[in-house]
């Protein structure tokens, strides 16, 4: 055990590393809406790699996982706008939570253990099935979730935002989030566990066979996976100091999905790849829409355009590159191929 853990931080150290170098020169150097980018950056890595770690090792594609993402929003939320703002937006909330007011961390830690419930809880169905029942289960755990943030009016506001959450994340906490979540990430792939969940997404009864217990190893995927996400949530409600509902559905969804997709499912590299690739390119897109002049040419005005860039990097990862850019293979992984065909 503690020679896979020693593993683990081997092949993590150099990409957190870069990571880590990324993110001070953005912090020291760069303007304010870029490091607002960069943190973004950041939670949406947090966001991913908690994606990656079930639907890379169980095969199975989750549409729920924003799910978790906004109850921890809302719970941190909750806990953390002043009692004064709370009597003006949710004075009826129950259980007296408009009387409550607890740090950051305190918060944190609640809207952590609220998911690990639910998370346990809805680990037991997803457990259960397979194939296309299992992404429509999620899906619907989607669906829910979003209903529960809209209607209930006394504790979420409803489509309106919750406001006056105190600010209290920043860049460097985004950072540390992130850098545990890699870790976390290939921890658990490159465990036994990992290992055998991955086989009995390729051949589940060969799996079944050799005495693999796929329903557990589904659950805990699913658990950790939704603890990941559920930190991306508080880091999305710390930073910004308002929520709503529509920050939590399918345009996000689809968003993370892409990062995932386009990196590689089975790839914790990948996916950091995925979401810098997505990152640059929907950035680049959001500024194409509002017609910007580039090398003395006005270019008109493309609304939708990031919508489009979405879709057609899903569409040609799909047709072109199933696998994503990295497949299967980690950073060390193409290090060690580049440095043996040095030696030939």
């Amino acid at each position: 055990m503690t020679r896979h853990f020693l593993r683990t931080l081997a092949v993590t150290a150099p990409p957190i590393l870069a990571l880590i170098l990324l993110a001070f020169l953005i912090d020291a150097f760069a303007a304010p809406f870029q490091v607002r980018l960069a943190y973004a950056f950041f939670m949406n890595l947090v966001l991913a790699i908690g994606l990656q770690i079930f639907m890379g090792n169980s095969g199975v594609v989750s549409f729920g996982h924003l799910g978790f993402m906004g109850v921890a929003s809302y719970t941190t939320a909750i806990l953390t706008i002043p009692v004064a703002m709370k009597a003006t937006m949710i004075p009826f909330a129950p259980f007296g939570l408009a009387e409550i007011v607890t740090a950051p961390l305190i918060a944190a830690a609640v809207a952590l253990l609220v998911v690990l419930v639910l998370a346990f809880l809805t680990g037991f169905l997803v457990s259960r099935l397979a194939g296309a029942a299992a992404e429509i289960f999620t899906l619907a755990l989607l669906v829910i979730a979003y209903v529960v943030f809209t209607a209930w009016i006394d504790m979420t506001r409803g489509q309106r935002s919750l406001y006056g959450i105190p600010v209290s994340s920043n860049l460097g906490w985004a950072v540390a989030v992130a850098c545990v979540a890699i870790f976390i990430a290939r921890l658990f792939r490159d465990s036994d566990l990992g290992l055998q969940l991955r086989a009995s997404s390729e051949d589940r009864l060969a799996a079944l066979s050799m005495g693999v217990k796929i329903g557990r190893l589904r659950q805990l995927a699913w658990v950790i996976s939704a603890l990941v996400t559920g930190a991306a949530g508080v880091l999305h409600a710390t930073y910004l100091g308002a929520i709503g509902p529509n920050s939590f559905y399918f345009s996000q969804t689809f968003l993370v999905m892409a990062m995932v997709i386009l990196g590689g499912m089975r790839s914790v590299s990948g996916t950091i790849l995925g979401v810098l690739a997505i990152s640059v390119g929907n950035e680049a897109a959001r500024t194409l829409e509002s017609g910007p002049v580039v090398l003395g040419l006005d270019l008109p005005e493309m609304f939708g355009l990031t919508g489009f860039f979405l879709g057609a990097v899903i569409v040609a990862t799909m047709i072109w590159r199933r696998d994503g850019l990295m497949g299967d293979a980690e950073f060390e992984t193409l290090w060690r191929k580049t440095t043996s065909q040095g030696d030939k």
